[in-house]
């Protein structure tokens, strides 16, 4: 008959098993991972749900046939593999949370005895002298609540780390399709260029002809017109390379913008009421990474009282029995580290430096957040400044096409003339692009030292002005 101690261990040891996890495996394949990326496009239903969700759209609309800013950033929000790793890094830190708060587990011993002086026992005097004891450690000092404080704070701090990535993201398909939009306007406004120098090259090989002017006199301008043909083919090699940048920053391959139309249009957002000690307020209590910095230096501190506390030993009780050649016997221990050679110093000292350390990485955080604000601040007041004289010498500019325009229709003027004043317009457009664009660039290093879109500022940060500016983001 098989003991009922026995039968008792056979449900237990199953309980156990039950209660295990096994392994699965997930092996991952280049070749598959490589056509999922390839894959990749603008019309997935995915993203279509992702969009009409995000943007409060009737999901039986059409999708998009002009994919603007705010769309491009969605859809970089979707697809970029750079939040997939951050999301993955809190669901680790949040699995430490219950790898922090687990219990230490008691532990049985079982030790086989036997009296060798009592092997030949008479009848009824067993020989065995088995003993079975458990150890049940008892943590103290709050070890366990200090480890799930600081797991719970590390935990958040990877969480807000998905909001500074994702706005580092978006921070890069603005950048990246600011960088399109200005190759291509570039381009564009250099083959006009390129358009009338050769007309005032065809004019002068017109007077060189005729005799009245010297070849060696429009060598300058032949110059002129080749320096304005390679400066074209460099712009249009920068527009041909933004759209891989583009297609980059969004997560999805180039030719997923082959049958889509971008809208590169940014709107010129007012900025005049933009207030800096506001905006370094705002910055300072509402960048993700600020918060996640906290979020750190608090994990430092609980790291802190956690080997604080671990100054003082745990306990261990271990009740035992022990079947003793017939006898039944009962014993309670208790096992306490004694403190004497060394009460944790060292991790102690390591925990003060660490907190030192969180401590000044969250004070240089805050150095460079103030710092880019007002280099982002001063900045956009000096493109401010030069967009505004570019504008007044665009418009002489084009009083001055306009006036001789007039004069060559009344025979007052030379078609060559009119065709310098002309470039000179061309040129002024082509300084007035660079400082739209450095503006542009200016707005944005300002929303990317607050980390905030511009337009959803808070009121305190922009003043209110008669007219408060309602387009939206650029």
């Amino acid at each position: 008959m098989i003991p009922i101690q026995r039968l008792c261990l056979v449900p237990l040891a199953c309980a156990l098993a039950a209660g295990c996890a096994h392994f699965e495996a997930k092996p991952i394949s280049p070749a598959q991972t490589a056509a999922a990326l390839e894959s990749r496009a603008l019309d997935d239903p995915g993203l279509k749900s992702f969009l009409d969700n995000n943007l409060h759209r009737d999901p039986a609309a059409s999708p998009p046939t002009v994919w603007d800013f705010e769309m491009l950033v969605l859809a970089a929000f979707y697809f970029h593999p750079d939040l997939d790793v951050a999301r993955a890094q809190w669901d680790v830190a949040r699995a430490a949370i219950q790898t922090a708060g687990g219990r230490p587990n008691p532990v049985l011993s079982a030790t086989p005895g036997l009296n060798l002086s009592h092997i030949n026992a008479a009848p009824g005097l067993s020989p065995w002298i088995p003993v079975v004891s458990f150890d049940l450690p008892l943590e103290t000092a709050g070890k366990r609540g200090h480890r799930i404080a600081q797991a719970r704070q590390l935990s958040e701090s990877a969480r807000l780390n998905i909001a500074s990535t994702a706005w580092r993201v978006r921070a890069n398909v603005r950048a990246s399709l600011l960088g399109y939009s200005a190759a291509r306007q570039r381009a564009a406004l250099l083959r006009n260029q390129l358009a009338i120098r050769e007309q005032i090259v065809a004019l002068l090989d017109q007077q060189i002809q005729a005799g009245a002017l010297a070849a060696p006199e429009a060598a300058v301008f032949r110059i002129a017109l080749q320096r304005t043909r390679l400066e074209l083919a460099d712009a249009q090699r920068e527009s041909a390379e933004s759209r891989p940048r583009l297609a980059q920053s969004i997560g999805v391959p180039v030719r997923a913008l082959d049958d889509v139309e971008v809208s590169v249009a940014f709107p010129d957002n007012a900025a005049a009421g933009l207030n800096t000690p506001e905006i370094r307020r705002q910055a300072l209590l509402g960048r993700a990474d600020i918060l996640a910095g906290l979020a750190a230096y608090a994990a430092a501190q609980s790291a802190l009282q956690l080997e604080i506390a671990r100054q003082y030993p745990d306990v261990h009780l271990s009740p035992s029995y022990q079947f003793d050649q017939g006898d039944n016997k009962w014993s309670l221990g208790l096992t306490v580290e004694l403190p004497v050679l060394n009460r944790n110093q060292g991790p102690i000292a390591e925990a003060v430096a660490r907190r030192a350390e969180a401590a000044a990485e969250f004070n240089a955080l805050q150095a460079k957040v103030l710092a880019d604000v007002d280099s982002a601040m001063e900045s956009l007041r000096a493109t401010e400044t030069s967009a505004a004289l570019l504008r007044d010498l665009t418009d002489a500019q084009a009083r001055s096409r306009d006036a001789l325009a007039a004069q060559v229709s009344a025979g007052a003027a030379t078609p060559l003339d009119l065709l310098s004043a002309q470039l000179e317009l061309a040129e002024a457009e082509a300084g007035q692009l660079e400082a739209r664009v450095k503006r542009q660039q200016a707005l944005a290093a300002i929303e990317d030292a607050v980390q905030f879109p511009m337009e959803m500022l808070a009121p305190a940060v922009i003043e209110q002005s008669p007219a408060p500016s309602k387009e939206r983001r650029p």
